[in-house]
Order: C-alpha cells, then structure tokens, then sequence
C-alpha cells in the first residue's frame, strides 16, 4: 500500500507525515517536506507516532462488566445495554442526569457528532472535553477582549517577528515547531523575553529570563502596561481608533509600579522595566503562552492581562504581532470550535441564543434542544460524587489522570448508575467503567483536526480498524441510530463536514475537496471561496473594537503555609504527552523517561536532607504521592515541579480542584505541598 500522508496525532503544531505500511500493520513515518508547519522536521514523538497503534494492549472488542469484571462482548449487547441504562437513567432522573466527555484527541467530525448526540438525542448540554482543563480561559478572555477566542497569528510568521515574550509555555519540549521558528527568529536578531519560574530550555536562547512566583502574572503584566505608559510608549492611535474602555485599563495599572510588582511577583523591578520597554518599542511583537498562564484560579484575568497588553501596544491585527495561546493537543482547539463545550454549539454559538437554538433544530430535525448550559469536567465530576449525575458516558479522555484531586473523581466515577468508555486502550479511566468500546486511532479512520494556528487539515485512513474495534463517528452514529434518531447517518466523514460547514459560519467554506489541495484552510473561512485567515483582526476586531479589561491581581486559592512549605506546579516532558496512553506504550519514549519525578532546588533539599535520586514523599490537602527527586537549579527554592503524566504517582492526586470563576479552569499550576524523605 501507498504511503499515506495524514496529520500528527500528537500536539496542536499539526504537523504532517506519511504513515508507511506492510502487511495490514504500521511500520514507520516519513515526514512532509512540503507541509508548512513541520517543513520535513519531526519532533520525536512525531516520529514514533505509530508505534502505539501496534500495541498489543490496544482494545479489540467491547466489554461489559459482569460479576464485578470487565468481559468481551458484541457490539450489539454493549449497544443495548448502554441505551437501556442511559434511557432508565433518564426516565428516573431526568436528561441532565446523563453527562458527556468528548476528545481533543478525536477528529473534528467526532466532536461534533457526539454533541449533537446528547443534544439532540439525549437533550442535555452536559457536555465538555479536556480543553476546559487548559485552555478555557483562553476561549473566555480572548472572546471578551479580542471576540475570538483562538490563536491570533500563523506558526510561520514567528519567524519574522522583533521581539517574543514567552511566558507559561515550555515551547521547546511541548511546541517543538513553533520554538524552532522563535530561534530562527532569535538568529535573525529577534529579541526573546522569557517569563516563567523554571528555567526551561528556551531560556538558552533568551534575552531576559524573568522568574516569577507561580500564580502572580497579574501583577507583572500590570507591571509591564505601567511602565508603557509611564514611558509614553503606548500606541496611541491604536488605542484611539480600534479600542475601547482604555481609561478604566490606565486607573487600574496606576497602582502596579514595577516595586508594587516586584513585592508581588518576585521579578525585579529594573529587570521588569527594560522588558517592557523591549516589548513595547517594537511593531512586531508577539506574544506567546500556553497552561502556566490558563491554569489558575485567575486564569480568564492572565488572558485578559496580555489581551490588554497587546493592544496597549497595537501588536494585534498585523502578521507576526498578536496573543497567540499555544494548544496543546492534537485537536483541543478542533473539539472546542465544534461545540464538545457546555454552553455553545459549533461555532461558538450560544445554546442560550433562541435564534441559535432555532437553527440547530431546523437543522437537526428536532423542536427541543435545551437552553441552560451544562456543566464542565470539574462540576460534572462533582455532580456524579454528589449522585446528581447518574450517567456518563466517556470519549477518549482519561480524567483518572488528568483531572485534578483523582481521588475525589474516583468516588464520582464509582458512584455512577452506568459509565462508558470508548477509547483505544484500557485506561485507568476505563478500568472503572461498566461497558467500554474500543475505538480506532488516528491511523485507522478519516476526519479532520484543527492545530493551534486554526489550521483544519485532514486525517487520513490507513489501516484498517485493529480487531473488532471501529472509528468513533461510526460507534456514535450507530448509537444514535438505535436510539431511534435518524439525523445521524452519513456516508463518510465528509458528509459530516458539508454539515459542519452549513451550520458553523466560521467553518463555511471548508470542505475536503478545498482540504485536498494544499496544506488546509485555516478558520476564519466562511464560504467557498474564501482562501482562509492566516491572522485575525486584521483593521478590526472579531468584536469591532477591542475592549479593555482591566484586571486585579488575586492570589492563588491556596498558598504555602507552615504544614505545605512548598509550591507545586505541573506540566509536560518531552517524551510524553498527556496521560501517557499512548506515549508510555511507545517503547523509545518509555526509554527515554521511565518514571516519574519531582524538581526540586538545591536549597530546598539540602534543608530537607534529600539527595539527588532518592525517593520521596509529597503531599498536599488532597493526598500524596512517592517518586524520585531530581535536585536541580531549573527550579527556584520554594518551588517543585512534578510532571503529570504516570499514573502511579500521579501530580493529580495532589492538585487542587479550585477553579476560575468565569473559565471554570482548575489551578493546577499552584498547590502548597511538602516534600520528604520515604
């Protein structure tokens, strides 16, 4: 079989590879020299992209729980036990008892299909997906200031800008495309501010590196806009022509000179001081983040923050300017632009909206989609330990890894009437579940995902299905099928795009015969003739004018006190990705990063009488863990830092559940914890 060209199941860069054959069987990638983002280079995830597919330990059958143990079944068994639980279910205790978790790591076509199945079919909005766990703030603040809560600007143009402000984003073990277009901009005289408590590796190649305290970033962007305007280097026509409520921004940041911030943040003030200036003196700068600015409590304000920023400036609406939110997954900006969220349908389109509402019915061929938004991850875990939600059902997400305080999400998933699970390997998650569907890789269906730069592109089928397992748009249209609904049967993934595109403006004229030729169509794209928007705002806002949100800095929900010295933060490695289902089944990166660790200064383990590589305990309010310490000067004292992606000592047990009040995003990046020897 030819090699088949398809896009990375990995990070949201959405670079392109071929996926190479034998016998049935993957057996290796070739990268895309022509692809705009990934030019030929592959990260090494991107190169072992296919190994997991081959697992042995992939799902090849549905399963049903039977006396106390999870055995093979039919399709057709597990089907009408799912459909006769959820409808008891919901006959006793009503629609919104029934709860769904889409996936960032399914295609576009998926997302929308099993929003529409509990919209139209089970009439609940209790639907949401893993972006409300790093990335919903950036939908929430964006849209607010900006009108659009996406990536401003292109991968490519990184490469041209003056001046990049890094912050809360290890780009160069997470986003590797993207930080190789910063260093060559770096190598072409760019200026490069990296603002982050760790000394990550894209710090090498900075100008400044500014260290401040997790979950202060309030205060030093504040602290940034007062020097920019204490200096007169504001844009003032910007201001004036393109934006509003600027006088209400200038009175909140009075107060946030770079001593206030310092005492705040920890960044001294003359180190603060020439970085603004830096920024601010140049007419390509572009921003770039990713969680450590969205996972917090104050998470929509961090957004909001560089929004401000940004337009203080005018570094928004122009190639290589703009706030550019680096997604995380494969499909995480995808699952959100198609409606796998709790109050908007494709598009964006509020479910509170009558007008809206009507559409979609016409649409649908139904007359009852409810009005009331649902619930997010967090309060749908919530809700099941409270026994309000009875039933969920479960599609490609792992929250036993990456929710935060999993033991409280135990107690939800183990007192649920019925959980379902439909993923491609048997994960702590579906361990737990009473029917679980083994669904197709990415390797083995076709569909589409939408990377970080809003970029749809295609996947593309090719091998079969391992085993008896099928692609996920089949299990959900089949579901909905036998649920008696018969506005949900389509020929191909295509099909389901003509409607996506009839149904969602800003997708209205992607279609795969425009997808065939080139390398996508980034949204917005709202007819067939349109070429795709490489950047957004351009002469005016997705909102007309940009508004000002002046923010107050707030501290973290928890902070460190005498029995939880410590600040714990979270992220990513390298080599893994997410909860590990894939990456730890992949025999080169299990290689590379076998277990589990904490950071940990030298400062604070010399106190503590800990030595390089020993094991150690850490706990907060929620629980503890047992890893290995890694002594290292990455962190500063006071600070920690544990990736989250080994279930055996998973960060998660620790973290706290605390959450934005507009975006509803945990604060996994501050949690007070202590540190000591096993």
């Amino acid at each position: 079989m030819p090699d088949v060209l398809t896009t990375c199941t990995y990070c949201g860069c959405g670079c392109n590879f071929y996926l190479r054959t034998r016998g049935g069987q993957l057996i290796g990638v070739i990268p895309c020299h022509e692809h705009p983002v990934s030019h030929g280079s592959l990260c090494v995830k991107g190169w072992n992209a296919y190994a997991f597919v081959n697992s042995p330990e992939r799902l090849t059958e549905p399963l049903v729980r039977k006396s106390g143990t999870l055995q093979p079944t039919s399709w057709d068994e597990a089907f009408a036990r799912i459909i006769d639980g959820l409808n008891r279910i919901q006959r006793k205790h009503g629609a919104d008892s029934i709860a769904f978790l889409s996936s960032a790591k399914c295609t576009n076509e998926e997302n929308y299909l099993l929003q529409k199945l509990a919209r139209a079919v089970f009439h609940t909005n209790n639907i949401d997906h893993c972006a409300r766990l790093c990335h919903a703030s950036t939908v929430v603040g964006l849209a607010s200031t900006f009108g659009s809560g996406a990536m401003t600007n292109s991968i490519a143009e990184f490469e041209n800008a003056e001046v990049i402000l890094v912050t809360g984003s290890n780009t160069t073990e997470q986003h590797p495309q993207v930080a190789s277009r910063i260093l060559r901009a770096v190598q072409k005289g760019a200026k490069l501010i990296v603002v982050d408590p760790r000394r990550i590796p894209i710090t090498k190649w900075a100008t400044m590196h500014l260290k401040q305290r997790p979950g202060t970033d309030v205060a030093w962007l504040n602290g940034f806009m007062n020097v920019i305007i204490a200096d007169g280097l504001e844009n003032h026509e910007f201001i004036k022509s393109r934006t509003d409520n600027f006088e209400a921004l200038k009175k909140t940041i009075e107060k946030y000179t770079p001593e206030v911030a310092e005492k705040i943040a920890g960044i001294p003030a003359n180190r603060l001081v020439e970085a603004a200036r830096i920024y601010s003196r140049s007419r390509k700068s572009m921003i770039v983040y990713s969680m450590g600015i969205t996972q917090h409590t104050s998470g929509v304000a961090n957004v909001r923050s560089c929004a401000n920023l940004a337009m203080l400036t005018g570094n928004v609406g122009r190639a290589s300017t703009g706030v550019n939110p680096l997604r995380g997954q494969n499909n995480v900006q995808g699952a959100c632009d198609l409606g796998a969220l709790p109050d908007v349908y494709s598009g964006y389109q509020k479910v509170s909206d009558s007008a809206i509402r009507q559409k979609f019915q016409k649409a649908w061929g139904v007359d009852d989609l409810p009005a009331k938004p649902g619930l997010t991850v967090v309060e749908i875990m919530n809700a099941a330990a409270d026994g309000s939600i009875k039933g969920l059902y479960i599609m490609g997400e792992n929250p036993m890894v990456s929710d935060p305080d999993i033991r409280h999400v135990e107690e939800g998933l183990k007192k649920l009437d019925l959980l379902v699970v439909q993923d491609i390997f048997l994960t702590e998650t579906a361990e737990l579940a009473d029917i679980v569907l083994p669904g197709a890789s990415f390797a083995e269906k076709d569909g589409t995902f939408t990377n970080t730069e809003r970029r749809v592109q295609r996947v593309r089928k090719a091998i079969e299905p391992i085993g008896n397992s099928r692609a996920d748009w089949k299990i959900i249209c089949r579901l909905a099928e036998r649920m008696g609904y018969a506005r949900m049967k389509y020929s191909g993934p295509a099909e389901v795009m003509d409607e996506i595109a009839q149904v969602t403006p800003i997708y209205g004229g992607i279609h795969y015969d425009r997808l065939e030729r080139g390398w996508g169509l980034q949204w917005p794209c709202p007819d067939r003739n349109h070429p795709g928007t490489p950047f957004l705002h351009k002469g005016k806002f997705a909102k007309g004018l940009g508004t000002f949100i002046p923010c107050e800095y707030t501290p973290p929900d928890e902070v460190p006190d005498e029995d939880y010295p410590l600040i714990l933060t979270t992220g990513r490695i390298y080599f893994h990705w997410h909860t590990g289902s894939m990456t730890r089944r992949t025999a080169t990166l299990l290689r590379e990063a076998p277990e589990a660790f904490v950071e940990i200064s030298p400062e604070d383990a010399e106190r503590l009488g800990i030595r390089d590589a020993e094991r150690v305990r850490v706990s907060s309010r929620r629980g503890e863990i047992t890893l290995r310490a890694r002594v290292t000067t990455d962190v500063p004292p006071q600070v920690v830092f544990i990736p989250f992606h080994f279930y055996e000592a998973a960060a998660n047990v620790l973290t706290n559940p605390a959450l934005d009040p507009e975006a509803k995003i945990p604060e996994f990046k501050v949690c007070a914890v202590r540190v000591e020897k096993v």
